[in-house]
């Protein structure tokens, strides 16, 4: 029954290094499920040759036990945005259908140092634009707990394949909330760790651009913590890495005596679909009882005046990636509509409208860090709406509030995003139609341990990744 899949990561990886079970049995378990069980959502694309994988599995299984890495023998895909040498990288665009990587992004290159090997790719938005995984490429991926609705993004594909237990860990980034979103709709975990943690790839703009980040997914905070510990070295050619920590949680955590600040709907600035409130009440509940202290926040600052601010970044940030290929008159009618939208604001935009979006930025931060003197954790809805259709492009309203942009609907996720603060989803649970929510936990800058240990605690007091509602598709 392979039931080793099933486990946590860090179970896993300890049996492969270990040699209590082979890299080639994990492999093999690890294709037949993926041949069962993706076609009904679509999470996993580009899936590699089965006998180069399964030879490759072999090789790893000749590795003396003292030259094992953390993640040896463990089976990834990695996200269809980032780079693994050999295979396509297709960014979900037809721009980039027969683009094959000539070496690894620099995390990758970690992971594989770390001994995972690569299944595959997991599915996203063209470009990772929008928080619904779909393109011309590899279509649509579907929510393993509705196939009706989608499974989020733009780590979509990730988030499926975790909560379809495919793979025990995932690759994700996160600009807007393409980490937390889909952990939270596919009832998973994911951490978008402090700015800088994960360094940038040397080469790119490095010094400019603060928004955007690489994190892991898992089906625990502790195996989110081991996956970045991979993740996040120490880079001498990129500049703003952060100190490196020490990731491995301790055995027991604690909750007890942590402030806990509620933010809600941000007072009622950020219009949310019924049941959501509700939902992370209950999540808080649990945290309550686990011995922190909760307390409501009032809004600490405009909402509107923060999502200009990240809007206005946004796209400045993502001109300077995909200008060129919108130059092309060629290639520009091959872009999806949001993506010709937002790089003509970024070509369009003065001078003193990126200076006004900093210094609201600056403001901000300066309010945030005071407002962490006295909590340690803030909260949030990990989304404004229950996971949508899967034929919609994005939600035109919410709550009767139109959204006015395609990334509107996500403003829940700009507070955390637009300061490079670290933030993990964690489940709360199902609506009554069976949909999967979860709940921000934002910590200080800096203070990624200690929310991880948070989230742990949290986690092994609800297990929510093992609840398995009549329509989970794996059922």
């Amino acid at each position: 029954m392979a039931e080793f899949l099933d486990w946590d990561a860090g179970e896993l990886a300890v049996a492969l290094r270990g040699g209590t079970l082979s890299a080639e049995t994990v492999m093999a378990a690890t294709l037949a499920r993926i041949e069962a069980r993706n076609p009904a959502v679509n999470a996993i694309v580009d899936l590699r040759d089965a006998e180069v994988l399964m030879a490759e599995a072999r090789a790893a299984d000749m590795v003396p036990a003292d030259m094992r890495g953390v993640l040896h023998g463990v089976p990834i895909a990695v996200k269809a945005l980032a780079d693994v040498k050999g295979e396509r990288t297709t960014q979900g665009s037809p721009l980039f259908v027969d683009g094959i990587a000539e070496d690894d992004s620099a995390f990758v290159a970690r992971m594989r140092d770390a001994g995972a090997i690569f299944v595959g790719k997991t599915n996203v938005p063209e470009f990772g634009l929008g928080s619904h995984s779909y393109n011309p490429v590899h279509g649509v991926t579907v929510n393993p707990y509705d196939a009706s609705r989608t499974a989020g993004g733009s780590s979509g594909g990730a988030g499926a394949a975790l909560a379809m237990n495919m793979v025990a860990l995932a690759d994700g980034s996160d600009m807007m909330g393409s980490l937390r979103n889909p952990a939270g709709w596919n009832n998973v975990y994911g951490f978008r760790p402090s700015w800088g943690v994960v360094p940038k790839e040397i080469g790119t703009e490095s010094f400019w651009q603060q928004l955007s980040t690489i994190g892991p997914m898992g089906r625990s905070p502790r195996d989110c913590a081991l996956l970045l510990s991979v993740m996040a070295q120490q880079e001498a050619g990129v500049p703003f890495n952060l100190p490196a920590q020490e990731w491995e949680l301790p055995d027991v955590c604690s909750v007890e005596g942590a402030r806990v600040g509620w933010l809600g709907d941000w007072g009622g600035a950020m219009p949310m679909e019924d049941g959501i409130l509700a939902l992370c009440d209950s999540g808080l509940s649990e945290i309550r009882a686990l011995g922190a202290c909760v307390a409501d926040v009032a809004p600490p600052f405009d909402a509107e005046e923060m999502f200009q601010s990240w809007s206005d970044l946004r796209a400045f940030a993502l001109v300077g990636e995909l200008a060129p290929l919108y130059e092309d008159k060629t290639k520009r009618d091959r872009l999806k509509p949001a993506a010709q939208w937002e790089i003509q604001r970024g070509m369009d935009m003065a001078a003193m409208e990126l200076h006004r979006a900093t210094r609201v930025r600056s403001a901000w931060y300066a309010t945030a860090a005071k407002l962490f003197e006295s909590f340690d954790v803030l909260v949030l809805p990990v989304a404004q709406v229950f996971p949508f259709p899967a034929e919609w492009d994005w939600p035109k309203e919410i709550a009767g509030v139109a959204m006015d942009t395609y990334h509107r609907w996500m403003q829940v996720m700009v507070p955390a995003s637009l300061l490079g603060l670290p933030a993990i989803s964690v489940p709360v649970g199902f609506n009554e139609g069976g949909l999967p929510m979860g709940m921000q936990l934002i910590g200080a800058k800096g203070a990624d341990v200690r929310l991880l240990e948070i989230a742990q605690v949290y986690h092994e007091a609800t297990n929510w990744p093992k609840q398995r509602p009549p329509r989970h598709l794996n059922c």
